[in-house]
């Protein structure tokens, strides 16, 4: 793992772009779905390469999702937030400005299923444009083990991988934009 960091090193100081993407449960209890919580950047290689940075998933409450958020946006120094509203409305977009009213927010809405939000970004995991920095090995396991015919788990630690490349990756380039380690 520390020879893979080395080698990566050069490119992850040269980020164009660093989001922490968010796909909020809205409940707590240990039997509700976890929030996903993953942040990815971009580099300014041709084609360009994204890197999920970290998965803070787990099952929190608003309070405590929206801290964990922001934890990660602060100690990467991302750029914003992308939070899925589907079930939460602006109430997501609330609940992480009680914590940081300055945090800036993209607030996103799926209007297709999982699987077919997810298919340009598993195009890209099949060319070798993503990366992992680090184990992730929950999230691993998810993107491993979930079934797009299986509606009864939510796949939200890919969830919010999928947001986050879908921002940086997806449909349109990135803004230049060098970033220093």
């Amino acid at each position: 793992l520390l020879a893979y960091l080395v080698m990566m090193a050069p490119r992850l100081a040269e980020l164009r772009r660093v989001v922490v993407a968010i796909d909020p449960a809205v409940t707590s209890s240990a039997e509700s779905d976890e929030t996903g919580i993953v942040a990815a950047g971009i580099d300014a290689a041709e084609p360009p390469h994204g890197y999920v940075l970290g998965d803070a998933s787990g099952t929190y409450t608003p309070d405590g999702w929206a801290r964990k958020a922001i934890a990660l946006y602060r100690s990467l120094e991302a750029d914003y937030i992308v939070a899925e509203v589907n079930n939460g409305g602006e109430m997501v977009k609330h609940t992480l400005r009680t914590v940081d009213p300055d945090v800036p927010v993209k607030m996103v809405h799926a209007s297709r299923g999982k699987a077919t939000r997810a298919e340009p970004v598993v195009a890209l995991d099949e060319q070798a444009r993503i990366h992992h920095v680090g184990s992730f090995p929950e999230l691993e396991l998810q993107m491993t083990t979930w079934s797009p015919t299986d509606d009864r788990t939510s796949p939200d630690r890919v969830d919010a991988r999928v947001w986050a490349l879908t921002e940086l990756m997806v449909g349109r380039p990135a803004r230049r934009r060098i970033r220093t380690a």
